[in-house]
């Protein structure tokens, strides 16, 4: 009796084989890539370097700081490392004009981001005149593509972006995206976020953000 080499079980054994090698290479792939992003995320120092001073190697028409949530209408304890951080530098001379961005959390909140940030930096001494609030945006790349418009009302042609660290790599490739011309990103190391959990999260993030770049 002969054996049929092409019977449907052996058939199913063949496809199953086939589909375990794929997903495990699937597997494979998703975990380098993973990988990969975490280490460019966890290894951005930005391109203001964060030393004593830095008005003597940085300079722009505005600064940009990137929205974040707000608690009970306020700075959450992140944002304001952020703003601190844009603080610091327009004390410092590096950019004379702060544009904050950001639009209405769903968590509650009042006022948006934009306009929680810009009472924050009133409280700190910043003139009203000295700040624009861009209130629309809902993602980085919404409050780039905003802030370049308000940039291009005013005349203003060069910005520092200000965020974290975890955040600087993607806001930094959103603003080459953008043709914002020299890119001048200056980040903040966090001692109050929990960063396994937002390193992890900007993995996902700047994956979808890649998705996205490959049809604009």
């Amino acid at each position: 009796m002969t054996t049929n080499l092409y019977s449907p079980k052996r058939k199913r054994k063949k496809w199953l084989r086939v589909f375990f090698w794929a997903a495990a290479i699937g597997f494979v792939a998703l975990v380098a890539w993973c990988a990969s992003l975490y280490y460019v995320i966890t290894h951005y120092e930005g391109t203001v370097r964060d030393e004593v001073s830095v008005s003597t190697s940085a300079r722009a028409d505005t600064g940009i700081v990137l929205g974040a949530t707000l608690w009970n209408d306020k700075p959450s304890p992140g944002l304001q490392e952020r703003l601190n951080l844009a603080l610091r530098l327009y004390r410092e001379g590096a950019f004379e004009h702060i544009i904050v961005t950001g639009g209405l959390d769903d968590n509650g909140a009042t006022v948006t981001e934009a306009e929680g940030m810009k009472r924050y930096l009133l409280e700190q001494g910043v003139p009203e005149s000295a700040i624009m609030a861009e209130p629309l945006s809902r993602s980085t790349y919404e409050n780039l593509v905003n802030s370049r418009k308000l940039m291009e009302d005013q005349g203003w042609r060069t910005a520092i972006i200000v965020t974290h660290n975890y955040h600087g790599s993607r806001a930094a490739d959103i603003a080459k995206k953008l043709d914002f011309a020299p890119v001048q990103v200056a980040v903040t190391k966090s001692t109050v976020l929990k960063m396994s959990y937002h390193n992890t999260r900007e993995v996902l993030a700047y994956t979808k953000w890649l998705g996205t770049k490959l049809f604009l």
